[in-house]
């Protein structure tokens, strides 16, 4: 794929980037080599003030970063400066708490004193996504750079401007040569580079395909990997719920960022007995969405990131439809310039229909109707998916106790699977492995040092 920013509002190219050559990416794994040497010496104070100040300068220039996103993958304009809030906030978190997450921990044997000691391990590759182009981002290199190690990050080849802003945010507050790295270049030659032995560890968000890729080449490797993959989060609606909450969260659940979420609400699963009241509303909830320019503040959907995507979208509808799927809503590209799908709902699903199991990445909702709290569950964990999931009930303890059967990694009550700095966030099956953010993120790429002191005399 060209690395290149093409506006998904007009499927106009603006700008063409040429790749980095095989002798400048040597040079940068060089240098992030070489800045870990002093990097990982330096205190936790001054990797904090490092990252505080990349989070003032973003916030002081969230307009023109948030325009970026919305230009190169069509995110609503709001839902983009909110993302560069978040961004900051991610970095700030680190910077606040990363001294206390990495001090040592104690521990009891039976025999002497002993704590664990926690140290970076060096450089790490991140390969990262389109849809979240600033906050993908520093969910991995705020905790690895806080830790003491230095990050090289290949991002999406359709978003190159927004991996040179974060470049040039690290170098505008000052980091030394290395400690952050934007490699301009193919997620082929990005998988090429986890046998590199200067490359200690690589963390890949995006597809099942690409993740399958850069986990192999790190097990070949023995290189520790964390993966975030796709998603097919179960919205369940119990009859308890409060209806116009549920719908209001349903909506939000699955338009947000246009649909292209990996903890996007995509499967609705209602109890029969209000499952017409819900449907109805949540279908005239999606029909009454305002589709337009995303840097229009009264646009309510926005395109895809892509017109490959919008294309890949509309034929997944269409081969389920094919295969016996029911269209409650929308089903079609409308009649416009740009990379836009129309809201849709499918019903009538099973098994042997695409919809059923595949992640649909964009403003496509599936809806099921089931009898009882069992079967809820049943469905929800028929999935490939592991990663997020949400309950709808006013009973907040039946609630946790459907949430504990749910096979995900995060199950929300009474709101939609979302992100925030001091939540762990990662999944299970094929979404992936390992978590990001909250003290848990911190915690994958150290090595956690085991320090034992014995008197002489103690046993052996």
């Amino acid at each position: 794929m060209a690395i290149q920013t093409v506006d998904a509002n007009t499927n106009q190219l603006l700008k063409s980037f040429e790749e980095m050559s095989v002798s400048q990416v040597d040079e940068a794994i060089s240098n992030a080599t070489s800045a870990f040497t002093e990097w990982k010496k330096t205190s936790y104070e001054k990797r904090a003030d490092l990252l505080h100040k990349v989070a003032t300068l973003m916030r002081d220039q969230k307009q023109y970063l948030a325009g970026l996103i919305t230009m190169e993958m069509g995110k609503l304009i709001a839902q983009a400066e909110g993302e560069i809030t978040l961004s900051a906030d991610i970095l700030d978190y680190y910077a606040d708490h990363g001294a206390k997450f990495l001090a040592d921990k104690p521990l009891a044997p039976e025999y002497g004193k002993a704590f664990i000691r926690y140290s970076p391990i060096g450089v790490l590759l991140g390969v990262e996504p389109w849809n979240f182009p600033f906050y993908q981002v520093a969910r991995f290199a705020a905790p690895n750079i806080m830790v003491g190690n230095t990050v090289l990050v290949k991002h999406a080849s359709i978003v190159p401007q927004c991996a040179i802003a974060i470049e040039d945010l690290f170098k505008e507050a000052g980091a030394p040569k290395g400690i952050y790295t934007n490699l301009l270049i193919s997620g082929k030659r990005a998988s090429g580079l986890v046998s590199d032995t200067r490359i200690k560890g690589v963390s890949l968000t995006g597809s099942e395909a690409a993740g399958a890729s850069v986990a192999s080449e790190a097990g070949k490797n023995l290189k520790k990997s964390v993966l975030e993959l796709g998603g097919s989060d179960a919205f369940i609606i119990l009859e308890d719920a409060d209806m116009d909450k549920a719908v209001e969260w349903a909506v939000v659940g699955r338009i947000n960022n246009n649909g292209e979420c990996c903890v996007a609400s995509k499967r609705f699963i209602a109890i029969e007995s209000i499952a017409d009241e819900f449907i109805t509303k949540f279908k005239d909830k999606m029909a009454a969405l305002v589709m337009g320019d995303p840097m229009d503040a009264a646009t309510q959907l926005g395109p895809l990131s892509s017109e490959e995507a919008a294309v890949d979208l509309a034929d997944q509808v269409q081969r389920s439809v094919d295969a016996g799927a029911t269209v409650l809503l929308g089903g079609k590209r409308p009649d416009r310039p740009g990379a836009f799908m129309e809201p849709t709902i499918l019903t009538d699903l099973h098994p042997g229909i695409p919809a059923y199991y595949e992640e649909l990445f964009g403003p496509v909702a599936s809806f099921y109707r089931v009898k009882d709290d069992q079967a809820a569950i049943d469905l929800a964990n028929d999935s490939p998916f592991g990663l997020g999931g949400s309950i709808f009930t006013q009973d907040i303890e039946r609630g946790k106790l459907l949430a504990d059967k749910i096979d995900t990694g995060m199950v929300f009550i009474n709101h939609p699977t979302w992100t925030q700095a001091d939540l762990p966030f990662g999944g299970t099956k094929g979404s992936g492995y390992g978590r990001e953010l909250s003290e848990l993120g911190i915690d994958e790429f150290v090595n956690k040092k085991l320090i034992r002191i014995s008197e002489l005399d103690d046993p052996f």
